[in-house]
């Protein structure tokens, strides 16, 4: 999934990588994605699937956090 000129952390298959350009979401999701240190800068990579394909867990700091997809939808990647 494409937002703006960046790819969506959505997007990413298991095995690739990228980093976080900007949060295009808001309100309760919007902090929690800060709170588990999804901001800009930030290098992300997904290690990967569930077997339907949703959610999908991503290394963030160290730390290995599961997403659904519509939320990893609205972190832009750089």
């Amino acid at each position: 999934m494409e937002t703006g000129n960046g790819r969506a952390l959505s997007s990413l298959r298991p095995g690739e990588r990228g980093t976080v350009a900007a949060l295009c979401t808001e309100g309760e999701m919007r902090r929690r994605l800060q709170d588990i240190g999804l901001v800009a800068g930030t290098a992300v990579e997904c290690v990967g699937r569930s077997p339907l394909g949703d959610p999908a867990a991503y290394c963030i700091r160290g730390a290995v956090i599961a997403l659904r997809r519509e939320d990893a939808a609205g972190v832009q990647l750089a």
